[in-house]
């Protein structure tokens, strides 16, 4: 039985419960992925085996304050790698006040600007701390743990749209995977199914909050997922949409969303997965 460790307050799903405490092996055994709760955005934070930690993205610019706190919460004081997957706010209007609070190691994000202050922020508190900004870009490996492969897979091309550069990143342990999509939609779908990447995930993070620009049946067939996490939260653009819904329903994805069941947590030992979620 794979045991779960939680770093807040959830609640255990139809995977089942745990009796035994872990002991210290199986603790460091254990990936967790969690898909914060930041409302209408994204941000998910890694935490590894070996206990390094990865940040990928962190809300919109009213999440900062949650954002210190789910690190707080987490026993995070340290990020290893934090990537930027586009400069849209809602990706990264919280990382200015994680990257002033803690520790960082490493900063990805693409190529691509946004003349907004959201991210003057970002850029500012990046400097302010010392760091410099590598690109994020398909066929970049990641050093973060031996025993976890972190691969992008995307952009491929450059000079598109700000969700068409989101950076892509697969993280395998084991037997388990996951697929990390940013806003990425149908046209960088189709590049990195050209790519001849193998796209195969256990778990998929849905393109771009559920939108219909993105999760494309000839992509979702490549990854072909067991479950799925829609981050989005109370929104006027109708996310998500009925036809990515019913799209995932026919190929018996098990969905999890944040503005349902608050955030959600799989942590893996390379074989199984325990899933839990806040309500």
């Amino acid at each position: 039985m794979l045991v779960f460790i939680s770093g807040c307050s959830l609640e255990f799903d139809s995977q089942g419960e745990v009796e035994n405490a872990p002991t210290s092996a199986e603790v460091e055994n254990l990936l967790k992925v969690v898909f914060l709760d930041v409302g209408q955005g994204a941000s998910q934070l890694l935490i590894s085996p070996s206990g390094k930690t990865m940040l990928i993205d962190a809300g919109n610019n009213d999440q900062e304050e949650h954002m210190v706190q789910y690190l707080q919460q987490y026993g995070v004081d340290r990020l290893d790698i934090v990537i930027g997957t586009h400069p849209d706010a809602d990706h990264i209007g919280g990382l200015d006040a994680v990257i002033d609070h803690v520790e960082v190691g490493k900063v990805y994000m693409p190529k691509v600007s946004n003349n907004t202050k959201t991210f003057e922020s970002l850029l500012r508190s990046i400097k302010n701390k010392g760091l410099k900004v590598s690109s994020a870009k398909a066929g970049i490996k990641l050093d973060w743990d031996d025993q976890v492969d972190v691969t992008m897979l995307s952009p491929i091309l450059t000079g598109l749209d700000n969700n068409n550069m989101s950076a892509v990143v697969k993280v395998t342990y084991g037997d388990t995977s996951f697929l990390l999509t940013g806003d990425a939609e149908s046209i960088s779908e189709k590049e990195m199914i050209d790519s001849g990447e193998d796209l195969q995930a256990d778990v998929l993070l849905v393109g771009h909050h559920g939108s219909k620009t993105s999760t494309s049946l000839r992509f979702l067939n490549q990854v072909n997922p067991k479950y799925a996490v829609i981050q989005v939260g109370e929104n006027s653009y109708g996310h998500p949409k009925e036809t990515i819904l019913e799209r995932l329903r026919k190929k018996n994805v098990e969905v999890y969303r944040n503005d349902l069941q608050g955030t959600v947590e799989f942590t893996s030992d390379g074989q199984n997965y325990q899933i839990s979620k806040e309500r």
